[in-house]
């Protein structure tokens, strides 16, 4: 692969697993020297870190739990200056028909949605020419499943976000987002068999045909950090196989309406 990011750094938070250890794993090919963060799994991020550097690529290690001011504030002057912040990182604690709690709900928000901002805000002045932030938002943005509210409401906050931020950063970096449909990353867990197989019906939902891998979003994450895509700003683009598109009503397709059981 061609070293289009030759010395270049860029953060990735959450990135010991799934679509942000394949993010830094294709950047770090491109000739990034890529920051994998974790909060708390320090052995799936060093087995990243581990399997890059054997590549011949540059990582480092950065142990941050990024729900922390003061954890973000005091860690990210290790890596001034920066040309590319990937906000990937956010968690779950369901919604209302679990009991999600105030302190709950606020601390999905801290991760999806503050701390982007927050990084954003403590990079702005160490940003070099050409920078780029992108941020990792969701299909769930914008159609959901029931009890996800905590999810849902970071992804859309970082879908919102995104736009505001391109708009105060002009001349400085350019900010877009991706919004993943459904992303098969039991692979890249590092514990496999962490679910199920993927069935030939779930691959016919996506009108191309197959479910969507983490190589998907790396891809264009790559592609909105170059040059290439310069006319490229405040985007939220989805990539999901095309799911999200089809309109489906009871008896099209093959599928009928059953009603949920009440909560």
């Amino acid at each position: 692969m061609a070293e289009s990011f030759k010395d270049k750094v860029a953060l990735i938070t959450g990135s010991s697993q799934g679509i942000g250890a394949v993010i830094a794993e294709v950047f770090a090919a491109e000739g990034c020297l890529v920051y994998v963060n974790c909060a708390h799994g320090v052995a799936k991020a060093t087995a990243v870190v581990e399997k890059i550097r054997a590549a011949g690529g540059a990582a480092e290690l950065l142990v941050c739990d990024i729900s922390s001011e003061e954890e973000i504030a005091t860690r990210v002057r290790e890596i001034k200056p920066v040309d590319i912040l990937i906000n990937n990182a956010c968690r779950s604690h369901g919604g209302v028909l679990s009991g999600c709690s105030y302190d709950d709900f606020l601390d999905v928000l801290k991760v999806g949605v503050a701390a982007p901002y927050y990084l954003t805000l403590l990079f702005k002045a160490h940003f070099r020419p050409g920078a780029s932030v992108i941020n990792i938002s969701s299909t769930r943005a914008s159609q959901s499943q029931r009890d996800t509210e905590s999810y849902s409401a970071a992804k859309g906050g970082i879908a919102s976000l995104t736009h505001a931020l391109a708009m105060s950063l002009a001349g400085v970096a350019r900010v877009n987002a991706i919004a993943p449909g459904w992303i098969d990353t039991r692979e890249y867990h590092l514990r496999p068999g962490a679910a199920a197989p993927t069935t030939a019906a779930d691959r016919r939902q996506h009108s191309v045909g197959r479910i969507g891998r983490p190589e998907d979003i790396a891809g264009l994450a790559a592609y909105l950090c170059q040059e290439e895509s310069s006319f490229i700003n405040g985007e939220c683009i989805t990539v999901d196989g095309g799911m999200s598109k089809q309109m489906i009503y009871h008896g099209d397709e093959g599928w009928s309406f059953s009603p949920p059981a009440k909560p």
